[in-house]
């Protein structure tokens, strides 16, 4: 199960997780959603990672590279409809987990990313595209919607209009549109995506993990709250960060003029 899975870890804390079946253009089994939902849930027990960076293993051919193509179908075909039911539970629960893990999570889009592959890229916190490619939740033009979290995430992303549009026509867009419409947060060429997203990774994991945590439960809870629960939703979490030792080394690196050395403390 491992090898359909790979992860690699950096110095500053950064998990890279890469789907790795590229010849089924990574497409998801019951399988690689058990590796994943395994990671993601050690991810919040593991104090010293600070990012997360999802990708998908490219294959030998460039014109096909995929982050992943949504469920698998040739598995799919073998499911009886009780089994369906389980897999669209397994898969909807997996990228819950990958929303709600207390660490920001990067999608690194490499390349295709239909049905579930996109709905993975939705329930992460942020999106960088390779320039090359293409995305939609496909699963109309299959008779069936999007069952991973796609017609709930979309529209909170792009806005309700568009998502129906998308969703209604099963339409596929290039980065360059999925840029233009708030879908990923910065489109770059193929050659640059796993930097980009090092980049953006680096620069979250220099500031205080536990602020940073606590900012990422404000804005996913509060969002789905009124003004008048999501502000003391935010107090409370400010709270968590006054009697951190990281704060206070905050302000001595301030006063000291040099970086903080933060510990998740």
């Amino acid at each position: 199960m491992a090898d359909i899975l790979l992860q690699e870890r950096t110095e500053e804390g950064i998990l890279v997780v890469t789907l790795n079946r590229p010849d089924a253009l990574n497409c998801f089994n019951f399988d690689l959603l058990a590796a994943l939902s395994e990671t993601i849930r050690e991810a919040n027990f593991d104090m010293t990672l600070r990012c997360i960076v999802i990708t998908g293993r490219m294959g030998d051919d460039p014109k096909k590279a995929s982050f992943s193509t949504g469920a698998d179908l040739k598995e799919r075909r073998t499911l009886s409809p009780e089994q369906v039911r389980r897999f669209i539970f397994t898969i909807r629960e997996t990228f819950t987990a990958v929303e709600q893990v207390r660490i920001p999570v990067i999608a690194a889009i490499n390349g295709f990313a239909f049905g579930g592959g996109l709905e993975l890229a939705l329930a992460c916190d942020l999106r960088i595209a390779a320039s090359t490619a293409l995305m939609g939740l496909t699963e109309t033009s299959l008779a069936i919607i999007p069952g991973a979290g796609g017609s709930q995430r979309l529209p909170r992303i792009v806005g309700i209009a568009k998502a129906k549009e998308l969703i209604f026509t099963a339409r596929r867009i290039d980065a360059q549109t999925a840029f233009e419409i708030g879908l990923v947060n910065r489109v770059v060429e193929p050659a640059e995506l796993m930097s980009a997203s090092l980049a953006l990774a680096r620069e979250i994991a220099k500031n205080g993990p536990i602020g940073v945590a606590q900012a990422k439960f404000a804005i996913n809870c509060g969002m789905e709250a009124s003004l008048g629960v999501a502000l003391p939703l935010e107090s409370k979490a400010y709270e968590v960060t006054i009697p951190t030792k990281d704060r206070v080394e905050a302000l001595n690196a301030f006063a000291e003029k040099r970086k903080p050395v933060f510990k998740g403390e």
